[in-house]
């Protein structure tokens, strides 16, 4: 583990990733009023994070916004209804239900591929959205209001508002991309790409693509429902809409801007939507999707890697081993 750590500090996407929160972390604590901002993006970047692994084994998720809004209800359900404020705790139930939901229903989505796997994350997410809609006890349309979270369990507890929770979205979105980083390093993380390019082969090799798929998905899921958690956090507020498709489609949004080449790659996209709609908003509050239509039409036609394949260049084909060069010779001859 040790090893695989320090091999991984040695990565240039680590130190994007290092330099890239310097900036956020240094750009939140000197420009107080964009702290909101970035906290929301940096909840929405957690989410996008796992689509990204997803992505990366060939399967796009319109579906996430059902444990984002899973992850947030259980931080609202956790307060009002059982009185528990502490965020570790709420946290740690809102990645732990929504890993749980994707472990059971990952049974159903492992076996599918394509549209119809893109679909059957929809589908899945709309009855939750029609669920939680029809509710009166869980606010029905309206939702409901979160109250701060608090850090320690003494008698008077930190309430975490503004700055503190920035600070917690900026420590969570730092562990994230580490754990996610090693992931992908890992061999059950290499074998994504894999299952992209060629899924019969990886199964000729003895590894279920289907299990790779199931333990995906509910990574996918937690770190879902750890955005959402956060995300209602910073908001203060829950409802339905956390659920309805336009959530998700934002999040697929996101990780198709920034692209699946380095772990951080999902909080540049986030943040740059964020500021996009901040700016249009204020500028074109009529027009703002049709800006974000073009871009996304653009990102596609031009950047189909996402804006982190800026620069990258085309990799030099590497040079053959002697021995391969020495057989294609005589058998040219």
């Amino acid at each position: 583990m040790s090893s695989a750590i320090s091999s991984q500090l040695r990565t240039p996407g680590t130190w994007l990733a290092v330099a890239g929160f310097v900036v956020i972390g240094g750009a939140g604590l000197a420009l107080p009023q964009w702290q909101f901002l970035v906290s929301v993006a940096l909840s929405k970047g957690i989410v996008a994070l796992g689509l990204a692994l997803l992505l990366r084994t060939g399967l796009a998720s319109f579906g996430q916004a059902l444990f984002f809004a899973v992850g947030a209800y259980c931080v609202g359900l956790g307060m009002n209804d059982y009185g528990l404020t502490e965020l570790f705790a709420l946290l740690a139930i809102s990645m732990l239900v929504s890993a749980a939901l994707a472990f059971v229903l990952g049974f159903l989505l492992a076996r599918y591929r394509d549209i119809f796997f893109a679909m059957l994350t929809l589908a899945l997410s709309m009855i939750c959205y029609g669920l939680l809609l029809n509710n009166v006890e869980l606010g029905g349309s309206d939702g409901f209001n979160v109250n701060a979270p608090t850090l320690g369990s003494s008698a008077e507890p930190w309430q975490l508002t503004g700055t503190n929770l920035f600070a917690v979205g900026l420590i969570a979105a730092i562990v994230c991309v580490m754990g996610v980083a090693l992931y992908m390093r890992s061999t059950p993380g290499r074998l994504g790409p894999a299952i992209k390019d060629n899924e019969i082969r990886v199964e000729y090799l003895g590894t279920s693509a289907r299990a790779n798929i199931h333990l995906t998905y509910v990574i996918a899921g937690a770190l879902a429902g750890l955005g959402g958690a956060l995300q209602a956090f910073n908001i203060g507020h829950i409802d339905p809409d956390m659920a309805f498709w336009t959530t998700s489609g934002e999040f697929v949004f996101i990780a198709v801007l920034s692209g699946t080449r380095f772990a951080f790659s999902p909080f540049i996209g986030a943040l740059l939507l964020e500021v996009a709609r901040a700016m249009a908003y204020r500028y074109a509050p009529n027009t703002w999707q049709i800006v974000m239509g073009a871009i996304m039409l653009a990102i596609i036609a031009f950047l189909p890697g996402g804006l982190t394949s800026l620069g990258l260049g085309r990799r030099k084909p590497a040079a053959a081993h002697p021995v391969t060069q020495t057989k294609t010779a005589t058998d040219a001859a």
